[in-house]
């Protein structure tokens, strides 16, 4: 990137940054100090994109208080969302069919799984069947029967196990299912099967292509192993004190914790 396209001060002209675990505190809030890092960046010129594997329904309100009327990733990247204008602008669904023999397959080795879902759209729910602890206090509906889950389009699936760590979990469904669908770890309590080839770097790729940015322009905040794709996508990739050791050991650098906001750190050291 040449000097004249990148904001002063700042070597990157879009900065991406995760929500939970990164943007946002463990109170769910963002910190007026990463606030004020933000705004002077993007006064300086850059653009900021939120790219969260929270559906739409999950992120509105976040991207409401924050005053945020940009392009947001949504969903894992199935879902590319206009936040000014609230409406999705580009939406992928999960195939019932490979998801369904996704399942089976991982079943067969681990026995039967809680299962939850993302329905697709602005205003899609989240369903829960028995078992599945939801995290935190997002809303939720929940389900008895299974088949209620295929009764609208998806753009994922959620599964927990009684037994298995999420690491484990995650390995299980990758090795048995992955040629079906895509296997990530979101959370704490969070693994997700999506559909087939999708990641955050798809989404985010998109939304940066209607900026007019490219990957060399791109600077990437996470805590994830679902952010994986993201940072092998951007040019610069920054992990959490708090993250997953698999993002931390592929990161160009572990800054401070969501908590001792690190993106402010990252960022106020940027802008000099």
């Amino acid at each position: 990137m040449s000097e004249a396209t990148a904001p002063a001060g700042l070597p990157y002209r879009l900065i991406a940054t995760d929500l939970d675990g990164t943007l946002l505190r463990s109170d769910g809030s963002v910190s007026p100090r990463t606030r004020d890092a933000l705004a002077a960046a993007t006064a300086a010129g850059a653009a900021h994109i939120v790219v969260t594997g929270r559906a739409v329904p999950w992120t509105r309100h976040i991207l409401d208080d924050l005053g945020y009327d940009g392009l947001a990733v949504c969903g894992q990247g199935a879902q590319v969302y206009h936040a000014g204008e609230h409406r999705l602008l580009t939406s992928v669904t999960l195939d019932r069919q490979l998801a369904g023999l996704a399942l089976a397959k991982i079943e067969a080795e681990t026995g039967p799984l809680y299962l939850a879902a993302s329905r697709d759209g602005l205003d899609g729910e989240v369903l829960v069947g028995p078992g599945y602890a939801v995290q935190g206090t997002l809303p939720a509906t929940p389900f008895t029967d299974a088949s209620d889950l295929w009764t609208a389009p998806l753009n994922k699936l959620y599964i927990q196990h009684p037994d298995l760590t999420d690491d484990e979990l995650c390995e299980v469904a990758t090795r048995t299912a992955g040629g079906f669908v895509t296997v990530t770890m979101a959370g704490e309590g969070i693994v997700e099967l999506l559909p087939l080839g999708l990641s955050k770097a798809t989404g985010l790729s998109l939304a940066a292509r209607r900026l007019g940015m490219k990957a060399v322009d791109t600077i990437a905040f996470g805590d994830m192993p679902n952010d994986l794709p993201m940072f092998a996508w951007a040019s610069y990739g920054v992990a959490m004190a708090n993250a997953h050791g698999t993002l931390k050991a592929v990161a160009d650098e572990v800054t401070s914790s969501n908590d001792e906001d690190g993106i402010a750190v990252v960022l106020e050291r940027m802008l000099g």
